[in-house]
């Protein structure tokens, strides 16, 4: 067994990803219609009313778009 255990993965919200909290300046629809048509990152789902993405999926969105 390894001495360290790997790093958790960060976990986000929608809330954290769009803005005004966010840096991704689009509407919970227009988000919600990019993860279905691949634009945006698939989310984790939690539970049944939990839904959050893997923090190095936004980032790397965020990179691509810059």
């Amino acid at each position: 067994m390894p001495d360290q255990l790997p790093t958790k993965t960060t976990l986000l919200r929608l809330k954290s990803i769009l803005a005004p909290d966010g840096p991704i300046p689009v509407s919970k629809s227009t988000w919600w219609a990019g993860v279905k048509d691949g634009r945006f990152p698939k989310p984790v789902k939690l539970g049944p009313r939990i839904t959050v993405w893997r923090a190095e999926d936004i980032q790397q969105l965020l990179n691509a778009r810059t």
